[in-house]
Parts: C-alpha cells; sequence; structure tokens
C-alpha cells in the first residue's frame, strides 16, 4: 500500500452510509442489508476505516466482533473500486490483524469464499481442525 491511505479505528471519521451502501449493494454477503442493521453491526464492532490522505475521502472499510481479550471474528472487508488493485486490502487486514494483537487475542477467524491469497498473504490459513467447529444457522 502506497502513503496515499491510511486506516484508522476513529468511529467519528467513519461514513457509515457509504459503508451501508458499498456493503448492501456491493459485498455478495450482505447485498441488501438494511441501513438498522448495518449501524447496529458498527455499534457493536471494532471499526476500521481506510482513507485516501488528501481528500479524507473513505475508501475501505472492516470490522470486527470481538470482546478485545481472546477472540475476533473479521468480516465486512470491502474496498472501493476505485481504490482496488492497490494493495489497501491487505494493508486493511494487516492493520487490523495488528490492533488486535496488542488486545492479546489469540484467534480470528474470517469466512471467505474467494479471497483466500488476500488472507494468506499475512498470516491467516485453513482451519487445521474443521471438525472441532460447529455453526447454528437461522432458518
Amino acid at each position: 500500500m502506497s502513503d496515499d491511505y491510511e486506516i484508522s479505528t476513529d468511529p467519528a471519521r467513519l461514513d457509515a452510509a457509504l459503508v451501508h451502501h458499498w456493503l448492501s449493494t456491493d459485498a455478495h454477503w450482505a447485498l441488501g442489508r438494511s441501513r438498522d442493521k448495518q449501524d447496529r453491526a458498527i455499534a457493536g464492532s471494532l471499526n476500521f476505516g481506510a482513507y485516501d490522505r488528501v481528500s479524507g475521502a473513505q475508501v475501505g472499510y472492516a470490522r470486527v466482533v470481538t470482546d478485545r481479550a481472546t477472540f475476533a471474528w473479521l468480516c465486512d472487508v470491502y474496498i472501493d473500486r476505485t481504490a482496488r488493485g492497490k494493495g489497501l486490502g491487505t494493508a486493511l487486514v494487516a492493520a487490523v490483524r495488528d490492533e488486535l494483537e496488542r488486545y492479546g487475542v489469540r484467534r480470528i477467524l474470517l469466512s471467505t469464499p474467494d479471497a483466500h491469497g488476500v488472507y494468506a498473504k499475512i498470516g491467516f490459513q485453513g482451519l487445521a481442525a474443521p471438525d472441532e467447529w460447529m455453526t447454528y444457522v437461522y432458518s
């Protein structure tokens, strides 16, 4: 990532309307997500924004559901289409990883059907024991 961007966890800098637009219209995992649901997700999460240093415009987002002690779930990673291909997604996820390490979090989970290479670059790997994990899905 070039020095053209900065990453911040300052909630006052987030453009919640823009984040909602990105996710609800262009992210396959969140298509159609309501603004209310997105606002609640932001309120209950540790949020990361990526910003253009010159204009200050937000160009990326990631959020983490975490207790800030032992566990974290990384989700809603999104880079604006105009800023893709510059390493910003990798830099954003690396910033998330580094911030969570400061809290002493021992495990970060995520789910992705198609971006394994992006996450592998900074140390993510498949589950070592997938048979130990379970999920509950509301029907």
